[in-house]
């Protein structure tokens, strides 16, 4: 069987399944290749060396294709295992637009070439995604059924917020489970109509967010660092919208808020505040955008795990908690 007749699999690789915007290009990837099986994978930052660790194209007579979204590898060993599919045969395209990835590119810490690579902050990985498909495939009505999803994304995404209901969509996508953004959204038309599940999901949100609106405010730490004000809380989702909320006081102000939903720090900065928080996020081991990134240190979840620990024993021991 030559490769030319042999069926067809696309394999993508995207942020999600919360995110607007790595959701949105892996729809725009499933609905430009009709002609293909198309397996789909959502991966956090912290799990993506794995995710695609563990991505193998079988059979390995059939054609495959990669593409990885939204989202950027550390490990070489991840280089390797992309570089050994791709002497196979297999095809890779990456794109994304976070400055972490570009910068890590441009400084030649990526280990493998792909078959095309598309990196840049002018737009989301969306839209980006979207254009680049596009421009390969003019003919291909499917664009036009893409159009504005790929606009509230993209808007979103660079929170500009210009386009009425990108910010709801966007919450009500972080509010569903599994996959069933990216299922419902595979489905949308050209007004981007909700989904019976993604009006459930849009229901949920106001009373979530007065949650984790609270958590934050009970649990919110100040300090002062290198000439900006340091502010530390817990949250329970939507610590964007709650960097917001905050930013609004101004004061040069970086706010770092533990998602228990992700066990993950989620970084924002108040408008005056000029730190590059992508560059604070890769030495935690995370990576993302100048004003908004994030990174998942083991050492703070295993020091949760001896707070808890330190806690309960001293309760078994009559000590009242400090």
């Amino acid at each position: 069987m030559t490769v030319q007749n042999a069926p067809r699999h696309v394999h993508v690789v995207s942020h999600g399944p919360h995110c607007l915007d790595g959701v949105t290009a892996a729809v725009v990837v499933t609905r430009f290749h009709t002609d293909a099986t198309v397996d789909v994978r959502f991966s956090s930052n912290e799990a993506i060396d794995e995710t695609l660790l563990n991505l193998r194209c079988d059979p390995a007579d059939d054609e495959h294709e990669i593409w990885i979204t939204d989202i950027s590898w550390t490990s070489p060993e991840v280089d390797r295992h992309l570089q050994a599919l791709l002497d196979r045969g297999v095809r890779i395209y990456w794109i994304d637009h976070h400055r972490t990835a570009i910068e890590r590119q441009r400084n030649g810490e990526i280990g493998v070439r792909p078959t095309e690579t598309v990196l840049s902050e002018r737009y989301a990985a969306s839209r980006l995604t979207f254009d680049y498909l596009g421009q390969r495939f003019p003919d291909l009505a499917v664009a036009a059924g893409l159009a504005r999803l790929v606009a509230m994304a993209d808007d979103n995404d660079r929170w500009l917020h210009r386009i009425p209901g990108s910010r709801e969509l966007a919450l009500t996508v972080s509010a569903m489970s599994g996959v069933a953004a990216y299922e419902d959204l595979l489905q949308s038309n050209d007004d981007v109509t909700y989904s019976p599940r993604m009006r459930e999901a849009a229901g949920r949100i106001a009373e979530e967010l007065r949650h984790s609106s609270a958590l934050a405010e009970r649990t919110r730490k100040t300090r002062k660092v290198e000439g900006a004000t340091v502010i530390s809380a817990l949250c329970d989702g939507y610590a964007s919208e709650i960097g917001d909320h905050w930013g609004k006081e101004g004061g040069n102000r970086i706010f770092a808020l533990f998602d228990v939903r992700t066990m993950s720090i989620s970084l924002r900065r108040s408008p005056d505040c000029d730190v590059d928080l992508s560059q604070l996020a890769r030495r935690l081991g995370g990576g993302g955008h100048p004003a908004a990134a994030g990174c998942r240190p083991l050492e703070l979840q295993t020091g949760i795990a001896d707070a808890v620990a330190d806690v309960v024993c001293g309760g078994l021991q009559g000590r009242e908690p400090s």
